[in-house]
């Protein structure tokens, strides 16, 4: 017998997802950083709705969402990868290292940018990321900005 299969990747525009998938995506996206991290801020920020924003969610077979993140353009065309939140249970599967993988097959050969914690600024230096700038605080966590450059 073979083992279960990894739950799909899913992507789409904002304007495309059920109404019920984005409920779920930014409760967890709530839990994460506002509950767990203790950051009080309006999640919604207005980028989700850009036009070419997506949102990429990995759920399991009930529906509800494990991990996710979103990918958006920069005004300059820089990719911008960011809000990638994974619940506490499903943690340690590779759910977020598959999002990022299909955000970077999404984004191709473009630069890409994010503002990661800095904890994990190593974790995001296997996907090609590296250190941009000076760690700074937001909400009282350390963030590093990091750049994957373009391989055109």
């Amino acid at each position: 017998m073979s083992p279960d299969p990894l739950p799909a990747v899913h992507d789409g525009l904002l304007r495309d997802l059920d109404p019920v998938v984005l409920y779920r995506i930014l409760a967890l996206r709530s839990e994460v950083f506002v509950l767990e991290q203790d950051c009080v801020y309006l999640d919604p920020d207005g980028r989700d709705a850009e036009d070419d924003a997506r949102q990429l969610w990995i759920a399991d077979e009930d529906g509800a969402v494990l991990a996710t993140l979103r990918l958006l353009r920069d005004p300059d065309g820089t990719a911008r990868i960011g809000r990638v939140a994974t619940a506490s249970a499903a943690r340690g599967r590779g759910s977020a290292a598959r999002l990022m993988t299909r955000a970077l097959e999404l984004v191709g050969d473009g630069e890409t940018v994010l503002e990661a914690q800095s904890q994990l600024a190593d974790w995001y230096g296997r996907f090609g990321f590296g250190r941009a700038g000076a760690d700074y605080q937001e909400d009282g966590i350390p963030h590093t900005p990091m750049r994957r450059p373009s391989t055109r």
